[in-house]
């Protein structure tokens, strides 16, 4: 072997030792950060100082921090997509925002878009509230000037979107104004109501800065704003007050952020769209609890709109309508959608009853709960009481119902609820779910209708038990029920196959007299 050859080889290990060595100490990508700080900067005070971090599919995890001037710098900010603002509010403790780096990824993983940052951390951490306040302009200027420097490199304002929250809802208003309402959408979560609630609309966020603005609000009694701001306005549980957040101050700091932040978490849920909350315009609240206001005619075949980050498809024709206010209810924790269904119930007691009910879905090993305790029920001899029914989940093969009645006071003796009727509609548009619903009802002694269930006793439905069928020999009715069997689908075509009669006892279901029985019917 030659000496060169044998020369090379004995320095090969070095020479690939170096060539790795450079790699390996080449400096990582450089990432930059939202501006951490402490509650100790907040006890200082503040000046403001405004950043724009940019996160896209390509840097999804990494932010790159932006100029006014020169976009050249950043080729992965692509023009001909849309461009997405997430403004954050008040820091008091200077911490960055918990839910601020799962908004930006659930964006990205919708679609293609460049997310903007707006890191105003140093101006928001103050104890002094009111100075957070007063920098909001000079944050919507900043904002501004962004904008304009895209739309001068060709950037269409319809395609951008700014998100919102508490004081940042406000500076997306200022930035909209600023830009003659021409940007695409403002979604404003939870917008701040101290030092903002009345106002006039252009010291505050208003429909008139954005093409379409959406607003949800979750504390209207402490941190929020409790008058409507956009084209359409969501009041998740009322506005405020929301299931599974502390209801004393001994629970520390989250007693007064919990409900405030809801408003962000619920935005999220609906990006990432596990499933949809459908909302219902109503007077109040109230009304909508007393199942008032669950027709939407208005909106057509698409149905009340629903909450969040896809009501855009609702756009035009909420604009036609101005300014709409909808109700819906949550869960406590996420998944936070629920199941709606119209609920009627007609009793035959002589007397006026009042209660709460709470009703239970059964299906494929599941359940599914609805509470109806928002006040003592009034029911009312042959009259229909119209409640709403949310249900924690939904069921798509409901094979059983039960229900419990409840006065609601353990000193009061137990009451019996003679049920005539009970019928459950779900209110989900007919494309998406059965067109129809289950209705029980006498059964007529003919061979039209199956079998679903048998009714056991002749009982009635004491406190805190669940509902048992009276039969009346002498009208034939069968003037109550609790637990109710059917299998259904909710499929495009709305049938309702119901379960096949099986054995009880060691009898068949349809060698019982049929006078026992219940069955469910289709209506178109």
């Amino acid at each position: 072997m030659p000496a060169e050859i044998n020369y090379i080889i004995s320095y090969l290990p070095e020479c690939i030792c170096l060539v790795f060595c450079f790699f390996y100490l080449l400096p990582a990508e450089k990432c930059d950060e939202f501006t951490d700080l402490n509650l100790g900067h907040s006890i200082i005070g503040t000046s403001l100082k405004v950043r724009l971090l940019l996160y896209t599919r390509s840097h999804g995890t990494c932010g790159t921090l932006v100029s006014h001037t020169d976009l050249s710098a950043y080729p992965q900010f692509n023009l001909l997509n849309p461009t997405t603002f997430i403004i954050h509010g008040y820091r008091l403790t200077g911490s960055p925002p918990p839910w601020l780096g799962n908004l930006t990824q659930l964006l990205l993983a919708r679609k293609d878009m460049n997310v903007i940052v707006v890191d105003w951390n140093y101006g928001a951490a103050n104890l002094n509230y009111l100075e957070a306040v007063k920098n909001t302009r000079e944050v919507a200027s900043n904002v501004t000037a962004f904008i304009q420097m895209l739309q001068e490199q060709g950037a269409d304002l319809s395609s951008i979107h700014l998100i919102g929250v508490s004081l940042g809802a406000h500076i997306s208003g200022f930035t909209g104004a600023n830009l003659k309402g021409e940007i695409g959408r403002i979604s404003a979560l939870d917008p701040a109501g101290p030092e903002f609630k009345g106002r006039n609309p252009e010291d505050r966020l208003d429909p008139s800065d954005a093409q379409f603005v959406d607003v949800v609000h979750t504390d209207m009694d402490l941190l929020g704003f409790r008058e409507p701001l956009g084209h359409i306005d969501y009041y998740a549980n009322g506005g405020a007050d929301q299931p599974g957040c502390p209801k004393t101050i001994f629970s520390g700091q989250s007693y007064f952020k919990c409900d405030h932040q809801r408003s962000v978490y619920l935005f999220l849920d609906s990006i990432n769209a596990t499933c949809t909350s459908r909302t219902y315009p109503c007077s109040s609240y109230k009304d909508f609890l007393d199942g008032k206001c669950l027709t939407c005619s208005q909106f057509g075949d698409a149905g009340c709109p629903i909450f969040g980050y896809d009501v855009i498809k609702w756009k035009d024709i909420l604009l036609e309508q101005n300014q709409t206010k909808t109700y819906f209810k949550t869960n406590g924790k996420s998944p936070y959608c629920m199941t709606n269904y119209r609920m009627d119930v007609t009793i035959w007691n002589k007397d006026v009853q009042w209660g709460y009910l709470t009703v239970k879905l059964h299906g494929n090993g599941k359940e599914a709960q609805a509470t109806i305790n928002h006040k003592s029920l009034k029911f009312k001899k042959f009259t229909k009481t119209e409640l709403l029914a949310a249900f924690d989940k939904d069921i798509q093969w409901v094979e059983k119902v039960s229900v419990k009645f409840s006065t609601g006071n353990v000193l009061q003796p137990k009451r019996k609820l003679r049920i005539l009727r009970i019928r459950l509609e779900n209110l989900e548009p007919k494309e998406n779910k059965a067109q129809g619903y289950a209705k029980i009802l006498p059964l007529r002694n003919d061979t039209q209708h199956q079998m679903v269930s048998l009714l056991k006793h002749f009982l009635y439905l004491p406190a805190v038990d669940l509902l048992k069928c009276l039969f009346f020999p002498l009208t034939g009715l069968c003037v109550g029920t609790t637990s109710f069997s059917r299998r259904t689908k909710r499929s495009p075509s709305g049938q309702f196959p119901v379960k096949k009669p099986t054995s009880e006892g060691g009898k068949k279901l349809h060698n019982i007299s049929l006078h026992h029985c219940m069955y469910a019917e289709r209506l178109s």
